[in-house]
């Protein structure tokens, strides 16, 4: 059995880290990007499907490209942030599970009913968003998810080729600013949103 974290990787993870609009001028290099991923990837998934599709969009180009899809002010962070993320989702993830999980004909599930793979691609693209911003700040990084954008145009724009490939949601990826951020809102104790049948 796995010991538990340290409060200060706890604090890393979860209690201390924000979501941050506004970063440092420090850049972002491509082997962070990697290593971001070679953590990410370990997370579960239903049946090993890994449905994420990232694009990192590092170049200014690719900046403007989502920056120009996006809503209100998420463009002119999309813009100043070192890196912004597109994780999209495959509905043809099926396809690859033979290779990611040969135990069983798990394709067979899945073959012939889009309902099911759309729901299962969701659901596990956003599991694995989740992971992508855990693995960012246990590496040291800070992320800015965010939901306001066109989706039809970051799908016309990172997925084109792709057509079982749509944008789940967006983040933006660097070394946060804490002078950018406000006092946190409040997380509520166990009783407000569980309880225990």
């Amino acid at each position: 059995m796995a010991a538990p974290l340290d409060d200060a990787a706890l604090d890393t993870i979860f209690r201390t880290a924000r979501s941050f609009n506004h970063y440092t001028d420090q850049p972002v290099g491509e082997d962070q990007l990697h290593a971001i991923w070679e953590l990410m990837k370990w997370g579960p998934t239903s049946v090993n499907q890994l449905p994420a599709r990232l694009v990192w969009c590092t170049s200014d180009e690719a900046k403007q490209t989502l920056a120009a899809a996006a809503s209100g002010s998420n463009g002119p962070k999309i813009l100043a942030a070192p890196v912004s993320v597109v994780i999209g989702m495959d509905v043809n993830f099926h396809e690859y599970l033979p290779e990611l999980f040969p135990h069983v004909d798990a394709k067979a599930w899945f073959d012939g009913n889009s309902e099911l793979r759309e729901a299962s691609a969701f659901r596990n693209s956003t599991l694995q968003g989740a992971y992508f911003i855990i693995a960012a700040r246990a590496l040291g990084l800070d992320v800015g998810p965010m939901s306001g954008f066109d989706a039809g145009l970051v799908d016309k724009a990172f997925f084109a080729d792709a057509p079982g490939v749509r944008t789940n949601f967006i983040a933006t990826l660097g070394y946060g600013d804490p002078a950018s951020v406000h006092e946190r809102s409040p997380r509520p104790a166990f009783d407000k949103f569980n309880r225990i049948a």
